[in-house]
């Protein structure tokens, strides 16, 4: 085998031990759901506002609160870093 091949092996490998939580030295953080109706009403805005002040389209937005989809990846993190302190996500991106 060639070295590209040896790298991108291992490379595959080292990530399927990452996903599985098997890599050494590693923590895996996983955001927690959200329910974005409850999070939206908790912090009382609009559903045109939350989508403008946190930079979600309103369409994806009421994809989410009605359950047709499910907030994921970056998305699902910020939702947990507004529920946890929204304040701090508005002055961090404020202009």
């Amino acid at each position: 085998m060639n070295t590209a091949f040896t790298n991108i092996k291992k490379g595959l490998l080292e990530a399927i031990e990452h996903a599985e939580g098997r890599a050494p030295n590693t923590t895996m953080h996983r955001p927690h759901p959200i329910d974005v109706k409850a999070l939206r009403s908790q912090i009382g805005m609009t559903q045109e506002q939350f989508a403008a002040r946190f930079g979600f389209s309103t369409a994806t937005l009421r994809h989410w609160e009605r359950g047709d989809r499910s907030p994921h990846g970056p998305a699902l993190v910020l939702l947990n870093v507004i529920a946890h302190n929204p304040k701090a996500v508005i002055d961090a991106l404020a202009v």
